[in-house]
């Protein structure tokens, strides 16, 4: 009966759509890459560099598709430089789109400040390059494939720019890639007398595992939380076929992936992967109000958005994916990750029961100077679940990070299991079913008549911040939160994602892009013509109506 209700639920799920697909191939020319289109799939020629499809249905579905695959033959090097190269050339519009909306004018009256970061990431860029010279050792070898990968991005995206006021610098496609380390970086960097709201109440994502109790299914999602300037969505497939390092002609484990990502970024940043060692890897943010950790920032470490990407790449299981990721920690963006190993996972048939192996899951929660990690499978069995919600496991992460001082400060919404998000989801995935319950639960919003979204000391007395995906747009401009993340702003759940037993090896998800609307319970779909301050925020690109259904995007190259 599983079966046949997911079978019924992704075909209800699974909308076509006509929109124009693009398919085109990189070739080494003239000591260059050339771009070439091609009108369909089946006539792109055996010998080039790199191939990719890709389709823009963000007016229809919500989401653009791209998919890029490198030649199995031939140099790395060249390979990440094709890959980055179509990638910038085909999404050419929508990273020039998602620059006015993200980082356009973020130096305006902040010249010292990004004099500073500027400072950072040159001398940042000067350690990388010190140590991509050991190129056996498979670590600094993918980091040099990374910033390869980046660079022929830059000049991809040129090649295909007209308006030489909308070309960008390979250092403009590092800043897109670092906006999720970027907030605290800057802070750490400028260390303000007042604390940054922001920094002190991160609720950036909610995520969920959930194995079902007759281990019939295991279900992995995530929400992301973020502004909605941000809601040009790209779902990605990788396939790089990247041998390990300069002495290791062996394919890297995870050369294969897909995941949830933004025009111009070459990792997720939500982040959401699946990936062909059989991890799926999800992280939430997690608040750091210490301010004498953000002293231990220093530019002779690797950001996170690149750490993460290595070690999806490299590794084989969870605890060695928190091994690679806690090298070089930058002590930005800080996140509570959780790795699944779909490798540890048997699920049951008929009479035979299931069976979940040690390593099935692990978490790794980082601050600067500090990372902790624990295989949480035993408790996975015990409480069927895994939360994650913006608020450290660990009660040493969750004491080092300030916590107790913000829950004395603040209250119980700080509280590990005292938070609003913690009971909701503990009451919520009680219930979950099936893949159907578990899509519900991350996009559910009652605030208006849930009494876990309650505030006392708001006015009136709830907010939509109080959900599993938040809608803050619908908090009144005029009310009264004794924080700002409770109170009016641009920012709230914009999509969800869910894969499970029987979508993952596809590397299929059940995915749903904006924030999330619920009429009958008295939240209106999101409009920017109907949002007070859409007037204000650059939002080029997007829908004025975010009204869309979920769907499972198939990949085209399997």
């Amino acid at each position: 009966m599983k079966n046949i209700f997911q079978s019924y639920f992704i075909l209800f799920l699974t909308i076509i759509t006509i929109c124009e697909t693009k398919y085109g191939y990189v070739v080494w020319n003239n000591n260059k890459p050339v771009f070439l289109e091609s009108a369909t799939s089946s006539e792109i020629p055996a010998v080039h560099l790199a191939r990719a499809t890709y389709t823009n249905e963000i007016n229809s579905t919500g989401w653009a598709f791209l998919e890029v695959h490198t030649a199995k033959n031939g140099s790395d090097e060249r390979k990440a430089y094709a890959a980055g190269f179509i990638e910038g050339f085909l999404t050419r519009d929508l990273i020039w789109m998602h620059w006015q909306n993200m980082l356009k004018g973020y130096c305006y009256n902040k010249t010292a400040l990004c004099g500073l970061i500027e400072e950072f990431l040159d001398k940042n860029e000067n350690f990388i390059a010190s140590m991509m010279r050991y190129q056996m050792d498979p670590y600094w070898y993918q980091i040099k494939l990374y910033y390869i990968q980046l660079e022929g991005m830059a000049v991809g995206y040129n090649e295909a720019t007209t308006d030489p006021y909308q070309w960008l610098t390979v250092r403009d496609i590092i800043w897109i890639n670092m906006l999720g380390d970027l907030d605290e970086l800057a802070y750490a960097l400028s260390l303000p007398k007042t604390s940054d709201d922001d920094l002190l109440f991160s609720e950036h994502c909610t995520g969920l595992v959930k194995l079902l109790p007759d281990f019939s299914n295991l279900y992995i999602a995530h929400t992301t939380w973020n502004s909605y300037q941000s809601m040009l969505r790209i779902q990605k497939m990788y396939v790089m076929h990247y041998k390990l390092s300069t002495n290791n002609k062996r394919r890297i484990p995870g050369y294969k992936m897909s995941f949830t990502s933004y025009p111009g970024f070459v990792q997720s940043t939500d982040d959401f992967y699946i990936i062909s060692t059989g991890l799926v890897t999800a992280e939430t943010t997690i608040s750091n109000s210490n301010r004498t950790l953000f002293e231990l920032i220093n530019p002779m470490t690797v950001m996170e958005y690149i750490r993460s990407m290595v070690a999806n790449r490299l590794a084989t299981d969870g605890r060695q994916w928190t091994e690679i990721f806690r090298q070089h920690n930058s002590g930005t963006y800080n996140n509570q990750w959780y790795i699944v190993d779909y490798n540890k996972f048997k699920p049951s048939q008929g009479k035979s029961r299931g069976s979940v192996q040690k390593g099935l899951l692990w978490i790794i929660e980082q601050l600067p100077g500090y990372t902790e990690s624990a295989d949480l499978t035993d408790q996975l069995v015990s409480t069927t679940y895994f939360p994650s919600y913006n608020i450290a496991y660990f009660p040493s992460i969750f004491n080092l990070s300030g916590g107790n001082q913000r829950v004395e400060t603040f209250g119980d919404w700080f509280g590990y299991d005292t938070n609003p998000r913690a009971k909701m989801l503990k009451e919520k995935q009680a219930g979950i079913r099936n893949l159907r319950d578990v899509y519900n639960t991350m996009r559910y919003n009652d605030y208006k008549h849930d009494p876990l979204a309650r505030c006392e000391q708001c006015t009136p007395p709830y907010s939509a911040c109080n959900a599993i995906a938040a809608r803050n747009d619908l908090n009144p401009a005029n009310g009264t939160y004794p924080f700002r993340a409770l109170g009016h702003r641009s920012h709230g759940g914009t999509d969800a994602k869910v894969t499970s037993w029987d979508l993952w090896r596809d590397y299929e998800f059940v995915a749903v892009s904006g924030p999330t609307y619920n009429i009958s319970r008295g939240i209106p779909p999101f409009t920017w013509s109907g949002f007070d301050m859409g007037a204000y925020l650059t939002h080029v690109g997007h829908p004025d109506l975010w009204m869309f259904t979920p769907i499972v995007h198939h990949w085209e190259w399997q």
